[in-house]
């Protein structure tokens, strides 16, 4: 009778985020000979990363990802690559996000790079990145009755005193709703009227110059969690409204980017 083979225990990696932006990869791969490099692969995208892995204490290998290696948007799958062997699909080990929690990135290059290293549902190493030029941070969300209230910061541009936001409607080309923003500096803040809206999702969007300057879609994206929607949940008004009874709410997408969920309530 033939013996199954034996399981090989996948490879693991912990990750450290500083508050640059950067990562560091501590690979477990005792005995490995020849060269070796972690390479991250941007999921539905033919495009990689490869990052050498120097020999670190006790038979680690360790590799970093400097905030200024750009890494475009998207989710970047994991593989440690030895020698002339076939790249190996990493796992996450100890992770230390600590530094994103807390972190204020100044904006000064136009632009804010967010990575964020998870596991997946099977169990893989995967690091999510955004990059945003410029970006619209949303920070507080105040729920009052019918009105949802946002307040945020923007990076990489300046607010001018004529900036206001937008909410549009996701799957309808109709006209997008504009909302009156206070401005402080770099800070801003504007209230959503659930009354306003049809049944439907409402993407939030800044115009942080105005009319003629760029539309910005406002996310949440500085902090340690990587997928927000599942984690950070908000109730829901029931409102009456011209277009009949709803419930709504905000919540966050799967890329961490704000919106407003109405749905229409039978009478």
């Amino acid at each position: 009778m033939k013996m199954p083979a034996p399981r090989v225990a996948p490879l693991r990696a912990d990750c450290v985020a500083d508050s640059a932006g950067g990562l560091t990869f501590d690979v477990t791969a005792r005995g490995a000979s020849g060269a070796a490099h972690l390479v991250l692969r941007r999921r539905d995208a033919d495009e990689e990363v490869s990052l050498p892995l120097a020999p670190v204490a006790d038979g680690r290998l360790r590799a970093a990802l400097p905030s200024t290696v750009a890494l475009p948007e998207g989710r970047w799958d994991a593989y440690v690559c030895v020698g002339d062997d076939e790249p190996q699909r990493l796992a996450p080990g100890l992770t230390d996000l600590r530094s994103l929690a807390a972190r204020t990135p100044s904006g000064s290059r136009g632009h804010v790079a967010v990575r964020i290293p998870y596991a997946t549902r099977q169990g893989n190493l995967t690091v999510r990145s955004w990059l945003r030029a410029p970006h619209a941070e949303a920070g507080e969300l105040r729920l009052r009755d019918a009105e949802l209230t946002v307040l945020g910061r923007v990076y990489g541009t300046a607010l001018a005193q004529d900036a206001y936001a937008e909410l549009r409607d996701r799957h309808a080309p109709g006209p997008a709703r504009r909302t009156d923003v206070t401005v402080d500096h770099a800070d801003f803040g504007f209230s959503v009227a659930y009354a306003r809206l049809t049944p439907g999702i409402w993407d939030l969007w800044l115009r942080p110059g105005g009319a003629a300057g760029p539309r910005v879609r406002i996310a949440r994206l500085l902090d340690d969690i990587a997928d927000k929607k599942p984690v950070l949940t908000y109730p829901r008004a029931r409102v009456r409204t011209p277009y009949g009874p709803v419930e709504a709410g905000p919540y966050y997408t799967r890329d961490n980017d704000l919106s407003v969920s109405v749905t229409a309530l039978t009478p």
